[in-house]
Order: C-alpha cells, then structure tokens, then sequence
C-alpha cells in the first residue's frame, strides 16, 4: 500500500480479483448508459459543418429529443456496450503496468502518466471497430445525411423492436466492410491513439495531484472518496480541454472516412478557424464531469470492496 499525500492508494496486489472483475462490469455499464446521450451529441457538433444542424449543446440535445425521442441519444449503444471488453482491458492494463513501473520509479506521476497511456493504447485497439460502428449509428436520423453510411429504412412494425437492436449495426457494419474492407474498421485509428493515450496519460497524473492538493486544503475528517469525486472532474476538465482539437479530428476521420489526420487537421482550420478546434468541447465537458465523477466513486469504492479479506480491517478511510 502507498500514500500519497493524505489520500491512500489501493494497489493492484491489495486485491481480490474475482470481486474486482464482477463488480467491474456493472459499474462500467452503469456509467455508459448515464453519459452516453452526451457522446452522441459531441458527435454529432464535431462532425457537422459549422452550425449546420445544432447551435450548440443545448440546442442539439432539444432537437434531438424532439425529431428523434429519447431513442435518438441512444443511437448505436447496444454495440457500444461491447467496449465492456476494452473497459476491463483498460483498468487490467493500468494496475499491471502501475505495478511494473514501481519497480524502477515510486514517483506517483510517473507511474500514472506511463500506466494511463499503455492502458489506453490497448482500450482503443480494442474500442476503435466498435466506435467505428456506433459512431455511424448515432449520425442516423437528422444527422445522417453527414456520414457515409446509412441503416436501411424501417419496414414494418414487426421489426421494429429487432432494428432498434442490432438490425441497423449489421447493416452499417455490412457497408463498411464491403467499402473499406478490414481496414475500414481501423479507420482513424491514430487519430484515436493521439487523442486518447495523452487524454488517459493526462487524467491520471492530474488526477492524484488535485486530490492531493485537496486532502491539503479540506479538514482532516473529510472523506478521501469526496475529495477523490472532486479531484475526478477537475482532471476531466483539464485533459478534455487539451486533447479536444484531437478529438474533432478523429470524429471526422472515422465518420466522414478520411485518410490524412493532418489533411483534415489542416482542412478544419482552413474552413471554421480556430473555432473547429472547440467544437463538441463543451458537450465533451459535460459528459467527462458525471462521468469522471462516477468513475471515481465507482472505480475507488469498487478497490475498497475488493479488498482482500485480510486486508479489510488494517484500512481506514
């Protein structure tokens, strides 16, 4: 066990595995399905030309809710849930390497920075053809004159319940094999390693240091998980704001199928300035915060439960 600053540190070997994994699903589950309307609306912002279709955030998620329902911004989600797989490759990937790095560093940024980064590497390896669908899928509707790829219409209330399902996956997940073949499922891929691995390698370092500084400033008897649940945001806020300009040009690269990350990078300035570069960062804010917000108490509250039994009583919180 280490500490840093006032605020304990659950390691990867204070743990009980078969607990931490079964708790691990349903948390990151719950956490999807909460935030996952801001996903499709940041989607939709970053891929649009100018003002388009939305003004903004609000307006997005209004009209969205209006022309489409409360379907509408959760358009491609049944295939998301599959990046459960790549959820549970991260949180390995980051306490196996956290634990390998203290061999040769005990500096907490240092393992966090390296330990965040490599996790995200093999999350996105996994995440990318996933996205890739779910991305297409959640342009459907008013935005789906924007990407390349459209489900087939509707036919029937018979099958209605089986296309709001899978129907409409394979369907896109057929039109982008037969356009781009296997490749086209990797399609953005270094887009998304350069917005994700310094988004992952950010968070983490900036995370320890604000609740660091926190656990400084609060009275001795406040709980660590508040001041981890504030801490939490606080680095959601600061990565997302970094890597944003990355992250408009990954959404084009997969939706609109580009090939050139600086093409289109170059192509965004051109055409919107400076401004394209901001798009979708406040709809990213806004799904980052909960979302960091709920990680943080899930991630630290599932650490704490999946202590092993002859730890339990040793710990203090």
């Amino acid at each position: 066990m280490q500490q840093k600053g006032a605020i304990q540190i659950i390691e990867w070997e204070d743990l009980d595995k078969r607990k931490f994994y079964s708790l691990g699903v349903f948390m990151t589950l719950t956490t999807r399905a909460t935030v996952y309307p801001a996903s499709v609306i940041r989607t939709r912002l970053q891929v649009q030309k100018g003002k388009s279709l939305y003004s903004g955030t609000f307006d997005a998620f209004c009209k969205i809710l209006r022309a489409e329902g409360v379907r509408g911004l959760y358009r491609g989600f049944m295939v998301n849930t599959l990046t459960l797989i790549a959820g549970q490759g991260y949180i390995t990937t980051y306490e196996l390497v956290r634990k390998y790095v203290n061999q040769y560093s005990p500096s907490n940024t240092v393992k966090s920075v390296v330990a965040g980064g490599m996790a995200s590497l093999v999350a996105q390896t996994i995440t990318v053809p996933i996205d890739i669908v779910s991305q297409h899928l959640m342009m459907q509707g008013q935005g789906e004159h924007l990407t390349r790829f459209k489900a087939k219409p509707k036919v029937g209330l018979a099958t209605r319940k089986h296309k709001l399902s899978f129907g409409q996956s394979r369907d896109i997940t057929v039109q982008i094999f037969s356009a781009d073949g296997f490749r086209g499922f990797y399609r953005g891929y270094v887009a998304s390693l350069l917005t994700y691995i310094p988004n992952s390698a950010l968070w983490w370092p900036f995370y320890h240091f604000y609740a660091e500084q926190l656990s400084l400033l609060a009275p001795s008897e406040c709980p660590h998980l508040i001041l981890q649940a504030v801490a939490g945001p606080m680095a959601a806020v600061t990565a997302s704001t970094i890597t944003n300009p990355m992250d408009v040009v990954r959404a084009r690269v997969q939706v609109e199928g580009r090939t050139s990350v600086i093409g289109t990078f170059k192509q965004l300035l051109v055409e919107e300035g400076a401004y394209g570069l901001t798009k979708g960062l406040s709809a990213r804010v806004i799904s980052s915060t909960p979302t960091s917000v709920l990680i943080v108490v899930g991630y630290e509250t599932l650490k704490r439960l999946s202590l092993r039994a002859d730890l339990i009583e040793s710990r203090h919180w």
